[in-house]
């Protein structure tokens, strides 16, 4: 198993101060690497990976903390987007700066959230998932159908010409040199993404270890047993819900500066389970093994989608079947086969090891 590399690092203070110096160095110099082997193209893709991740440390307080199961987890994603969109673009002619409608997109996102927990308190497990999984598609109807009598979301044509992230005359979006680097869009918004991530990081560090984080852990493991010693449930659930919802309503924000536009076809299920997916495959309640999920559920599918086709000419000398079609099956394939092996993610909590060795033990005798 995988140590806690806070617990090593107590242990080794030495050893932790290398490896996160180490990590520093290679994250400052990363898109600049990309860009100068392959262009812009996969510093767009590392900050799409970014955002994902900040989505499954998101996801990971109501999942992996307060054992609540969420299928619906896109649509705080789809109204902080949107929430960034329509202050931030022609549509209706507002041009907030980014720094005060982030703020705004993560608490419209938390009163979201606390509106889909407020009817689920009493549900658990798979009624909670379909309540969720209602409320996700719920959501992006919506957002495809409020484009009439009074047009808010323009419907499925999306909104286009979305502002940019601009700080004073500093503009994210444009190219620039500087200290002999050409500093483009992508490598900018990597700057910024990677701050905002620390950040997040931060907080839920401090709150898996605060008394907040122990209460959301007792209602994970008995519900009962918690209200019992004195946990207001209620309470405890809502603001588990709220919180996890304003780190996406944050990330769909900043995914909307990004991209430029957005429309509903961009929050389908598919994306609430590629998160959870991130979220199982890591190791759920852990943050590193969170973000360890997100990083390869986010990296892989691409180095596939730019290997599947070479491969197949170079083999038959022609396609026989699609790119997409090998890709997904070997991701899937290869997904199965990693929660067979290990059924407690790549790298579990240490609550969830402590499970697993238990009942290991248990089919032994």
């Amino acid at each position: 198993m995988v140590e806690d590399p806070i617990a090593r690092g107590k242990a080794h203070p030495a050893a932790l101060w290398a490896g996160i110096a180490v990590t520093a160095i290679v994250l400052a110099t990363l898109p600049f690497v990309l860009a100068g082997q392959f262009g812009t193209s996969w510093v767009r893709i590392t900050n799409l990976a970014i955002l994902f991740i900040l989505l499954s440390l998101g996801l990971n307080i109501v999942v992996g903390f307060a054992g609540l199961l969420d299928l619906g987890y896109v649509a705080f994603y789809a109204v902080g987007a949107y929430t960034y969109a329509l202050l931030a673009s022609p549509h209706f002619n507002i041009h907030l700066p980014f720094w005060v409608i982030l703020p705004i997109g993560a608490t419209v996102a938390a009163v979201f959230g606390i509106l889909l927990g407020t009817p689920t308190l009493k549900l658990r497990g798979d009624y909670l998932a379909i309540v969720t999984l209602g409320f996700g598609e719920i959501i992006r109807i919506f957002l495809n159908n409020l484009s009439q009598p009074i047009n808010i979301t323009n419907g499925p044509q999306g909104i286009a010409r979305i502002d940019p992230f601009r700080l004073g005359g500093f503009d994210f979006s444009t190219t620039e040199r500087f200290l002999g680097l050409t500093w483009s869009g992508p490598i900018k918004y990597y700057y910024l993404l990677l701050v905002v991530l620390v950040l997040v990081i931060f907080v839920n560090v401090r709150l898996q270890n605060s008394r907040i984080g122990r209460a959301w852990e007792a209602v994970r493991e008995d519900e009962v047993a918690a209200r019992a010693m004195g946990i207001n449930t209620t309470q405890i659930k809502l603001l588990a819900f709220a919180m996890g919802a304003s780190f996406g309503g944050v990330a769909g924000g900043m995914f909307s500066a990004i991209q430029g536009f957005i429309s509903p076809e961009s929050f389908v299920l598919v994306e609430s389970i590629m998160v959870l997916a991130m979220v199982v495959l890591g190791g759920m309640g852990n943050i590193w093994g969170v973000i360890l999920g997100a990083v390869l559920l986010s990296f892989v599918p691409e180095i596939l989608r730019f290997t599947v086709e070479p491969v197949q000419k170079s083999l038959f000398g022609r396609m026989l079947v699609e790119p997409e079609v090998i890709r997904m099956l070997i991701f899937g394939f290869a997904l199965v086969l990693i929660m067979i092996l290990r059924p407690g993610g790549l790298w579990p909590s240490a609550v969830r090891r402590r499970e697993l060795a238990a009942r290991n033990g248990d089919l032994a005798r």
